[in-house]
């Protein structure tokens, strides 16, 4: 937190003890919603929270409201009467509203729903009949639009009338009167135009678009790629049904992200806050994915068990390297995966490109497998056995070097090569990433080694 900000949540906590709402009121129009939030969240007790919401001026309270986390706004609701819920309701745009009922109980929705006007809850209940990983999950119905024969003028009339109440005016969109979108036109360009031209020769026919059902995760990497503030979303007729912004966009990237990060280690995903999830809640996350993956690591013990005679009798200096062995494959094994699943994530590459991708990371395991089991050789050499007094005879060196460039290039190939096959077969690559790789590079490694000992000892 800034210091400005600081000084900023300090001067709103002596306003609302010392009961000077007006000067409270002040600062507030001041502030950013989102600012408001947190310092609602992370000062105020539940009781003292509804009290200063109802404090804040009308027109950002909604803002306010959107912002909060879903504990602080299910307890809102609750103290809410019909009349405060109905003010909050009709002030939020529709896909915000559709968020917060995908969050509450159903209690909780039964009263919103209650205290929505009949068109808007026609339109929340159509929203919420598409799949939560959908476009039409994340779109909002209140766009503005026009018809081809519209002159300027007549589009800006109808933004004054309508647009009060719409999420987005700065793109509008061009339809006939099947509802089929043809076009598209920007404000600006509005504006550079006279009064009298016809909207039909200013607009962009070239329309970028998602379909109803299509992903959310690539709606918000076109927002990324094409570089737009808003989407227009149609239906398999092309009719325009609503538009995805660029806001809702970044929500959808950071909760994806955040998931990678959770899958990747080895924890169910969650998109409640750490500090106030339960102990009970973060043991549930985690247990299924350290049980299964001790279970699969027993492989490991078994692969040292069965060579460990064959290990021991060449040298019992060899067992001592089998952690350098497996925790370098590991890593390596890691570092191919996630460059892989970095570029699956941004659509750089798809399963086609599998044979490049193998191509390139053998050219990069060999340079790297070089370098790393040279280094390996001296190290056994030099600073074992001249500093520390061990005993590595060269052909022990040898073998473990070999060990190494091998576990490295397989590392690799298998790293690169997991996520793609994940992918394929229509699972989460991130599920394959480093919990699993590192369990399947650390037994090709043991198996690696004893092989390598084997023949050489």
């Amino acid at each position: 937190m800034s210091e400005e900000l600081e000084k900023t949540f300090e001067s709103l906590t002596f306003f609302f003890e010392n009961r000077k709402f007006a000067d409270l009121r002040q600062k507030l129009l001041e502030m950013e919603p989102a600012d408001i939030a947190s310092f609602m969240e992370d000062n105020l007790s539940e009781t003292e929270q509804i009290v200063f919401f109802r404090l804040l001026p009308k027109e950002l309270a909604a803002d306010v409201f959107i912002e909060i986390d879903s504990d602080t706004q299910e307890a809102l609701i609750r103290a809410f009467t019909d009349k405060e819920l109905k003010a909050v309701i009709e002030d939020m745009f529709l896909d915000d509203t559709v968020d917060i009922i995908e969050e509450m109980p159903a209690t909780v929705v039964k009263r919103i729903m209650k205290n929505s006007d009949p068109e808007n809850r026609k339109q929340i209940n159509s929203l919420l009949e598409y799949p939560d990983d959908s476009a039409g999950s994340l779109m909002t119905p209140e766009f503005v639009y026009f018809y081809p024969d519209y002159t300027v003028e007549d589009a800006f009339d109808k933004i004054r009338q309508t647009g009060v109440n719409k999420e987005s005016i700065y793109t509008c969109y061009v339809i006939n009167k099947r509802k089929v979108l043809i076009g598209v036109v920007s404000v600006r360009d509005m504006l550079l135009s006279e009064k009298t031209d016809l909207i039909e020769n200013i607009m962009d026919t070239n329309v970028i678009t998602v379909e109803t059902l299509e992903d959310k995760e690539q709606v918000a990497m076109k927002f990324s790629k094409y570089d737009l503030l808003a989407m227009p979303v149609v239906d398999k007729e092309g009719c325009l049904v609503g538009i995805v912004t660029v806001d809702d966009a970044v929500d959808v990237l950071q909760s994806e992200a955040t998931e990678d990060i959770q899958k990747m280690a080895a924890i169910l995903p969650t998109e409640k806050e750490y500090l106030k999830q339960s102990v009970f809640d973060i043991w549930k996350l985690r247990i299924p994915w350290l049980l299964l993956l001790m279970v699969s690591a027993t492989f490991t013990g078994l692969i040292l068990n069965h060579f460990e005679l064959t290990l021991s009798r060449a040298s019992t200096l060899l067992i001592a390297c089998i952690p350098m062995l497996m925790d370098t494959g590991g890593n390596a094994g890691g570092q191919a995966s996630v460059t892989v699943i970095r570029s699956l994530a941004l659509g750089e590459m798809d399963f086609k490109d599998i044979f490049k991708v193998i191509w390139k990371e053998l050219r990069v395991s060999i340079l790297l497998a070089l370098s790393i089991s040279a280094v390996c050789f001296l190290k056994l050499n030099l600073i074992d056995n001249l500093i520390f007094g061990e005993n590595y005879t060269i052909m022990l060196c040898v073998a473990i070097s070999l060990s190494m460039f091998a576990t490295i290039v397989i590392a690799k190939l298998v790293g690169c090569m997991l996520p793609l096959f994940a992918k394929k077969v229509h699972l989460d690559p991130t599920v394959v990433a480093s919990p699993f790789i590192t369990t399947i590079v650390d037994a090709l490694s043991l198996l690696i080694y004893c092989g390598i000992v084997a023949i050489i000892l």
